[in-house]
């Protein structure tokens, strides 16, 4: 275990100060584009300045790297572990050199199968920076909405996950065999081909063991001491501070010990590949020497300041955890899922259950009006296959709204002006530019109808077309703006407008921290589930995007009527 933690900390060190100047230089080639960063809705200069080739690069180079650290130098140092041949400098010194093996076109896509098929594809094999990596919630929606898409997406996730399983040992052939791409190729498959019941076999153990482990800690830390600290409680207070104890060291023990997963999984990975090329080893092989008095100091020190912590925590709790919820709701599509999307019913359903806000979506006819809808068509809602730009305002207002979720209750297409009016004074509306008649002219509508209407505290124009927020922005500085991003690098929290919307994955702790500390305000766009929206309820973002309003409302409700004990639970969950 030592061994393991050292090398480590080790790779942790030198892979941070390579991503430090990886980062560094990625920032200054965003600077001298004029930009402040490069986000999903402002990526097209990528392919039209002399900088994007070099921004490509750096961002394949912090792939590699990833690649690198998380797993080639550690299957290294699995085999020499396993070899009883431990050591930390040359693995790491291995693990470097191995980035000039993946220099081929072969390598390049190995790299980013680990880092972005893999994690989607739920195979295990992953770097720790896209390890969490999902498909956004609002393609994600789309696929489950229709059967056809819902069926070949997972008929590609499946074949994903056998490709993965079928070059498994890909990388230990190319590290530890030294071998081209190809021929590691032509060997996982041949190891996998002979070994394949053994290999699930195997890895069931392997997970079951894990599993049993952490069931172990979960009595040994939480469950046992728990009950003892309980017992011998004095007072509620003493009874506070034992509960926190606990629930902390169990936190800590249960984060350091799943921390080492991966590192565990490569070295029987490690141990399998070479089983299966007929070398039998041993799991880990014993070290001499008396670490276990250094472990033990550890382990006693960290059980002191987590008491001391406990102890702090109970003191200070009201202004370390602050009970009520301040994220606020914005129903997604006018209404959400509470009434037929985008239309003046879904406003008013909105108003009634108290959200503070509504997104909408307009599209110029072609005509030049603005009417309400998300699609790119009228196909989902009104079996009408042609753009808003295609028809004339009279035209589309003789289509009727067949929402498959309220089948009995058809409606109008609203116009953008009947969603003003709905709204005036009752709901913040969130505007978003969509469609192929997105464009300025659309934001000088706009802004010219929602000071028609004396909106204009009342209103923010949204898009993920950067090009046109920074237009409002330079064009009308009095009007509120949001630019809609579900990725970015750079100093996103500088982006001229005045809300970032943050795709779920993107809104972390620091991000948020960092846009507050700009000045802005943050949309989380759209947690539907029920963890996804406790999640974020419990997170400093100003808003949440969703369509299960009244969902997020009854959880808004629970969660400000927590017990000090629940909150302190919903802190550790929000850890892992």
């Amino acid at each position: 275990m030592n061994d393991i933690i050292y090398f480590r900390i080790l790779c942790t060190a030198v892979s941070s100060l390579f991503l430090v100047i990886l980062g560094q230089l990625g920032l200054f080639l965003i600077r001298s584009t004029g930009r402040v960063a490069i986000s999903t809705g402002d990526f097209d200069f990528l392919f039209k300045s002399w900088q994007g080739p070099l921004l490509i690069i750096v961002g394949l180079s912090v792939l590699f790297l990833y690649v690198v650290f998380d797993l080639n130098t550690q299957i290294i140092y699995s085999s020499k572990l396993l070899h009883n041949q431990a050591s930390l400098i040359e693995s790491l010194k291995e693990g470097l050199l191995s980035i000039t093996k993946f220099f081929t076109l072969d390598g390049i896509g190995i790299i980013l199968y680990i880092s972005l098929i893999a994690p989607i594809a739920g195979l295990g094999l992953s770097i720790s920076l896209t390890e969490n990596l999902y498909i956004p919630t609002f393609i994600s929606s789309v696929i489950e909405s229709k059967p056809l898409y819902h069926a070949l997406y997972t008929i590609l996730i499946v074949l994903f996950f056998l490709f993965g399983l079928i070059h498994i040992f890909i990388l230990h052939g190319i590290l530890l065999g030294r071998l081209p791409v190809n021929k590691a190729d032509d060997e996982s498959r041949d190891l996998m081909k002979k070994n394949w019941k053994d290999f699930i076999k195997q890895n069931t153990i392997f997970i079951l063991s894990f599993a049993a482990v952490n069931i172990f800690l979960f009595l040994l830390v939480l469950i046992i001491p728990g009950a003892v600290l309980a017992h011998l409680s004095k007072d509620l207070q003493e009874l506070k501070i034992n509960a926190y104890f606990v629930l902390l060291l169990y936190a800590i023990a249960f984060l350091f010990v799943n921390s080492f997963f991966q590192s565990f999984y490569l070295i029987r990975m490690t141990q399998l590949y070479y089983e299966y090329k007929g070398e039998r080893l041993p799991f880990i092989r014993e070290r001499k020497g008396r670490r276990w008095i250094f472990n033990l100091l550890i382990i006693s020190a960290v059980i002191a300041l987590t008491y001391f912590s406990a102890f702090e925590i109970e003191r200070n709790f009201d202004k370390v955890f602050p009970r009520e919820v301040t994220t606020s709701i914005i129903a997604h599509r006018a209404g959400g899922s509470e009434a037929v999307e985008n239309t003046v019913e879904g406003i008013e359903k909105a108003i009634e259950l108290g959200a503070a806000g509504s997104e909408i979506d307009i599209q110029r006819t072609k005509d030049g009006y603005y009417i309400v809808n998300h699609d790119s068509t009228f196909s989902r809602l009104c079996k009408n296959p042609n753009k808003p730009s295609d028809l004339t305002l009279d035209e589309i207002k003789d289509l009727v709204i067949h929402d498959p979720n309220y089948p009995n209750d058809p409606q109008d297409i609203a116009t953008f002006e009947e969603i003003l009016d709905a709204a005036k004074g009752k709901i913040t509306l969130f505007i978003e530019l969509k469609g192929d008649s997105a464009d300025q002219k659309m934001v000088d509508d706009a802004i010219r109808l929602i000071r028609e209407k004396d909106m204009t505290d009342q209103c923010v124009l949204i898009s993920l077309k950067y090009s046109l927020i920074d237009y409002a922005e330079k064009t009308y500085p009095g009007i509120q703006t949001g630019y809609l991003t579900f990725a970015s690098f750079g100093k996103t929290e500088n982006i001229s407008c005045d809300y970032l919307g943050l795709e779920e994955e993107a809104a972390t702790s620091a991000v948020i921290s960092r846009i507050h500390d700009s000045g802005r305000k943050v949309m989380v766009w759209t947690p539907n589930e029920d963890r996804a929206q406790r999640h974020f309820l419990l997170s400093q973002a100003d808003y949440i995007i969703t369509d299960n309003i009244q969902q997020a409302i009854d959880l808004t409700k629970e969660l400000n009527e927590r017990e000090d004990l629940i909150v302190f639970l919903d802190f550790l969950l929000s850890l892992f």
